[in-house]
């Protein structure tokens, strides 16, 4: 009796790895294109030229909490690192190739743990460590062992990038700045609010 309730204890947490994992891609695929409620909306008219001062928009780049080099030209920029009221740290940025040339993934950063890496390219490898709590955190796995992270990483051309996000347990509260290890990438440390 005690089996089938632990099995169904995993499938529950399962489904809720995978619903909360579908809905921090949800969030992060769509909150860019809403517009503000203080610009205007865009028209389809085409303006007219104003003697040549066709003002351009501009916009701010994202603060950059961290930046990786990597393999090949490969650089990893990390932009947010936000704690969630359900006890999770994620983790955003852009992976970009900074070469003249084309660069695949490396495979190590998926890992080298069997269960992640039999689902494909990932950043299941990366790791926080609190130097303080002496604690390492892994991304999180759902019960299949897929990560929870960027998967099907596509190779990147000269200049191209590519948005990526990991999610781990959150550390304490009181843990206000953790290293950020992904293999391949050199490690760097990243302050938490």
């Amino acid at each position: 009796m005690s089996d089938r309730y632990a099995r169904k204890a995993r499938r529950g947490m399962a489904a809720v790895a995978l619903a909360v994992g579908l809905v921090l891609v949800a969030t992060g695929c769509g909150g860019e294109d809403k517009q503000k409620g203080d610009k205007p909306a865009a028209s389809s008219r085409t303006p007219k030229a104003s003697g040549g001062n066709a003002e351009t928009q501009t916009q701010e780049p994202p603060e950059v909490l961290a930046s990786l080099k990597g393999q090949r030209g490969l650089e990893l920029s990390i932009n947010v690192a936000e704690r969630d009221t359900g006890g999770f740290l994620t983790i955003k940025g852009r992976l970009t190739n900074t070469s003249g040339s084309a660069a695949a993934i490396p495979a190590q950063t998926a890992g080298d743990e069997t269960e992640v890496v039999k689902h494909g390219n990932s950043l299941g490898g990366a790791t926080l460590v609190d130097s303080v709590g002496k604690k390492r955190y892994y991304v999180l796995r759902d019960t299949d062992g897929r990560p929870l992270t960027t998967t099907a990483l596509p190779g990147l051309g000269p200049g191209r990038s590519t948005a990526v996000f990991m999610q781990f347990p959150a550390p304490p509260a009181g843990t206000t700045e953790v290293s950020f290890q992904l293999p391949t990438f050199e490690p760097g440390t990243i302050k938490l609010s």
